[in-house]
């Protein structure tokens, strides 16, 4: 099984422009074209909290929301989304409550793809070190209730600077984090903030960073993504 997997904060869909354009940002997942996409800052921050893409938009994409979202016109949970393709067999899918002080959150989808039961958790990480590290034990704690073999995917706006410091030493030998590149801010990247963690089922093919001019416009970030294989057993 070979999929991608995407990560995007798309900045409410405001660009560097300082328009907001939801068409803009489904035009960016057309170019990437991945199996899963975790969106941060996906809904306004006030208000309904409701979605900056129209759900119209997402109706003629090859993706569907997964529903994790608790106000009505809200795509997400304060800000996180999960899309997946739609032959994908929807399980479960919840928000997760993280400590914070900020208004951060995860999300997590279980799907199945030719009968092999997947997860993957969207997240957008608090700015303060220490809050950070504690988000990260949270969703941990929240992935051990999975029942038999289940590959795993992490992905989001981590707002970690170093590869392997600060919140990214929870993550133990059973998990590989990769680190695409320079994804922030999307003009002249230099921040590599934007972060895809897999379960060691996974084998790594390629990852990185979409550059386009598009996406060089569309959001103060640019998409990171990774191909993982889950090899036969």
């Amino acid at each position: 099984m070979r999929l991608k997997f995407a990560s995007y904060n798309i900045h409410k869909a405001v660009g560097t422009d300082g328009r907001r354009d939801g068409e803009r940002i489904i035009a960016v997942l057309r170019e990437l074209d991945a199996d899963v996409i975790a969106l941060q800052e996906c809904d306004r921050r006030l208000g309904e909290r409701a979605s900056v893409i129209e759900r119209s938009a997402l109706d003629d994409s090859p993706w569907r929301p997964l529903p994790v979202g608790r106000r009505p016109r809200s795509l997400g949970w304060h800000g996180n989304a999960l899309l997946v393709r739609r032959g994908f067999e929807l399980l479960e899918a919840h928000p997760l409550e993280l400590p914070t002080l900020e208004p951060r959150g995860a999300v997590r989808g279980d799907f199945t793809v030719d009968g092999q039961h997947l997860r993957v958790v969207g997240m957008h990480l608090d700015l303060s070190g220490l809050r950070r590290r504690d988000q990260v034990r949270a969703i941990l704690d929240h992935l051990g209730d999975c029942d038999g073999h289940c590959p795993t995917v992490l992905m989001g706006d981590f707002n970690q600077w170093g590869k392997a410091t600060g919140a990214m030493r929870e993550f133990g030998p059973h998990w590989q984090s990769l680190v695409p590149g320079r994804s922030f801010p999307s003009r002249q990247p230099l921040a590599q903030i934007d972060r895809i963690i897999a379960s060691h089922d996974w084998r790594l093919l390629d990852h990185g960073v979409h550059h386009s001019a598009l996406a060089a416009q569309a959001s103060d970030h640019l998409p990171v993504w990774a191909e993982l294989v889950l090899p036969a057993k």
